[in-house]
């Protein structure tokens, strides 16, 4: 422990030398670190507009999807560790991204949910979106997803998401 405290001091030695003898290159770095965290949902697609509502702000149609999934298995009751996994193992397969691109969407997906005030307007306000984002092309890959995580037997408010879904994509 002591020997941790001691590197961790020399640490903070070092970087408060550095900002003191430096500081014009330490408030650019600050301000890049900045810039990078506020960036960093950019980094998916997401953009923030003043006055609008943060749905809008979604410019990937996998976001879109993901979040409409998770809406989807939290309509009747908060979904389990099992749909949960089975969500992030589709989201891999079918829309091909990466670990952590996956959780990063999730992440955001349940945010966007949270914003339009629950489930069920967050299906048809996300399908809304997802249409003006590229129309019916992502219906196929949304619908195959959906199936794959109820597992056939649809719940009555699962139904009326699919209708929902149909009109917001004009189907």
């Amino acid at each position: 422990m002591p020997f941790l405290l001691l590197i961790l001091s020399a640490l903070g030695g070092a970087i408060w030398w550095w900002v003191r003898n430096n500081p014009r290159d330490a408030l650019h770095v600050a301000s890049d670190v900045a810039t990078t965290v506020k960036n960093a949902p950019r980094k998916l697609a997401f953009r923030r507009q003043t006055g609008a509502h943060p749905v809008e702000g979604i410019d990937d149609h996998r976001i879109a999807i993901c979040a409409i999934a998770q809406a989807f298995i939290e309509l009747d009751d908060l979904p389990t560790r099992e749909q949960r996994d089975q969500l992030h193992v589709l989201l891999r397969s079918r829309m091909r991204t990466s670990e952590e691109e996956a959780q990063e969407m999730e992440v955001l997906g349940r945010w966007l949910i949270t914003q339009c005030d629950g489930a069920k307007p967050g299906i048809t306000r996300l399908g809304r979106r997802l249409h003006k984002i590229d129309g019916n092309a992502s219906w196929g890959v949304l619908q195959e997803i959906l199936m794959d995580l109820v597992g056939g037997t649809l719940s009555y408010g699962q139904i009326g998401a699919i209708e929902d879904l149909k009109l917001a994509l004009r189907k």
